[in-house]
């Protein structure tokens, strides 16, 4: 039975002129939203001719100009970082030649980008090149053949070994999970596409300066009708006329049986609002996440890693607590994966389970774990559970997170969550009267502050102005400010 058969999958494209929204739903649930906008096109998959910067010995690593804002950072051992979708060992032996013998200042290189530039980073490259099609992956320079673990069939890939001799070289294939059941012609088809685009891009090559683009990724749209659009997708919504055709040609190209289920998308009410996906998005960009029975999630998302915490809730009350913990974290287990997947998280995922007595319990809550984590395209490493139920895993992040994707720093708090309260600016106040009357000789000060701190000052601190006044020969004129931020406040001198 082909991977993800037994689950029903819709996708619901909202096409504007400056933002592709794309929503897949798997089973009636939303599993994954993907975001691009015109200005912030992802860049993962593009293949730029670039002029080496820097080597770092020291760092095993070089800097590649490719004509970015940042030059690209490229490890020596950076090898098919773009087979990882697929989930595939690779057997070939990597090189050990240090950096600084393979690598010069000035040198031209052929990189594809595997993860998004960052805030203060830039993308990561690759020099091995991967060209994803519908059904294979054509790895251009290598020998390597193999098909996705997530096929898991015994004869089916066996089959499929044995259809990947008969498929003309050179270069090296691996076959998707979309290619499971699929012909030899269907490969044959792909496989011709994919060296044509490698032909092109090595005609490029020859032609063309570095730095400087030489293949971009598909947009947003067709990625996705590439990447997710599978056997089991029972509608492909889209609400815009030209982008409904690109759709349906793509499918006419690649996978004729598909084309039925792209739908044009006409009522006034926006897609997204009709079919019930905007209060599901709202959701996503919340810490917290309710469970069928009451429990809920806490997640939360720093720089370093992602932290997601299981809690009980109402669920415990007058039960067995060990099975009541079990059923959470089982609920618990099977929600994460998607929630996962619909935030966009990667990097290291800490998940604080319920701590549970029983080894039973915990070998179980594992299994359906893993089970759940089988789901995601994305590359997951789960760990064992520890002894306080914290669990661990990474999962491989290609680019930001949909809180980082729609969100912006809070200009109150910068993205830190929480802001001094007027109890502590009021104090601030206070203390900082006290300094400047001693640094500058002022008997009189002007205080322009948020009408919280201003209140409290007038009412239960009201004693902090009695000890400046009467302690120390201090007066404050006390005022409302014009900054809207809590914490704010000027200071101002007057005698």
């Amino acid at each position: 039975m082909p991977w993800g058969a037994t689950v029903t999958t819709a996708i619901y494209a909202s096409v504007l002129p400056f933002e592709t929204r794309v929503a897949v739903r798997e089973d009636d649930r939303l599993v994954e939203l993907h975001v691009e906008r015109e200005k912030e096109r992802s860049i993962v998959g593009n293949l730029y001719k670039g002029r080496v910067s820097r080597v770092l010995p020291g760092m095993q690593a070089a800097f590649v100009d490719v004509g970015l804002e940042r030059d690209a950072f490229l490890y020596v051992d950076d090898v098919g970082e773009a087979l990882e979708e697929e989930d595939v060992d690779l057997q070939e032996v990597r090189a050990q030649t240090p950096i600084q013998d393979l690598l010069r200042p000035g040198q031209e290189i052929l990189v594809q980008i595997t993860r998004e530039l960052g805030p203060s980073k830039g993308p990561r490259a690759s020099s091995h090149i991967t060209l994803p099609g519908r059904f294979l992956v054509f790895i251009p320079g290598s020998s390597h053949v193999g098909v996705s673990r997530r096929i898991t069939d015994q004869k089916e890939r066996e089959r499929l070994r044995a259809l990947l001799g008969e498929l003309p070289k050179p270069g090296g294939v691996i076959v998707r999970t979309a290619g499971e059941g699929r012909s030899l012609a269907d490969f044959e088809q792909d496989l011709a596409f994919l060296q044509a685009t490698w032909e092109h891009i090595r005609q490029r090559w020859d032609t063309t300066a570095a730095p400087a683009l030489l293949y971009s990724e598909l947009d947003l749209l067709l990625r996705v009708a590439r990447d997710v659009a599978r056997d089991n997708v029972r509608e492909f919504w889209v609400d815009d006329p030209g982008a409904f055709r690109r759709v349906v040609e793509f499918f006419q190209r690649v996978q004729p049986e598909l084309v039925s289920t792209v739908k044009l998308y006409t009522r006034t009410t926006p897609m997204f609002f009709a079919f019930g996906l905007e209060e599901e998005i709202s959701k996503a960009l919340s810490p917290w996440v309710d469970l069928p029975s009451g429990g809920s999630l806490v997640i939360e998302q720093t720089e370093a890693l992602v932290v997601i915490d299981v809690n009980t809730g109402r669920y415990a009350k007058g039960q067995d607590l060990e099975e009541t913990v079990f059923h959470i974290n089982l609920e618990a287990a099977k929600e994460i994966p998607r929630q996962l997947r619909l935030r966009n998280l990667g990097g290291i995922v800490v998940v604080d389970f319920i701590d549970m007595e029983d080894p039973e319990h915990r070998n179980a809550l594992l299994e359906a774990f893993r089970k759940e984590l089988a789901r995601d395209r994305a590359r997951t490493l789960l760990g064992p559970v520890g002894p306080f139920g914290l669990v661990q895993l990474t999962r491989k992040r290609t680019s930001a997170s949909l809180w980082k994707t729609l969100t912006t720093p809070c200009p109150f708090c910068q993205g830190l969550g929480r802001i001094k309260s007027p109890e502590t600016v009021a104090l601030d106040i206070y203390r900082l009267v006290l300094d400047r009357a001693q640094e500058l000789g002022a008997r009189v000060f002007a205080v322009r502050a948020h009408p919280e701190v201003v209140k409290l000052l007038k009412g239960d601190l009201a004693p902090l102005l009695q000890t400046l006044e009467q302690g120390h020969g201090l007066r404050v004129e006390l005022a409302p400010g014009s900054d809207p931020h809590p914490a704010h406040f000027e200071l101002i001198p007057k005698a």
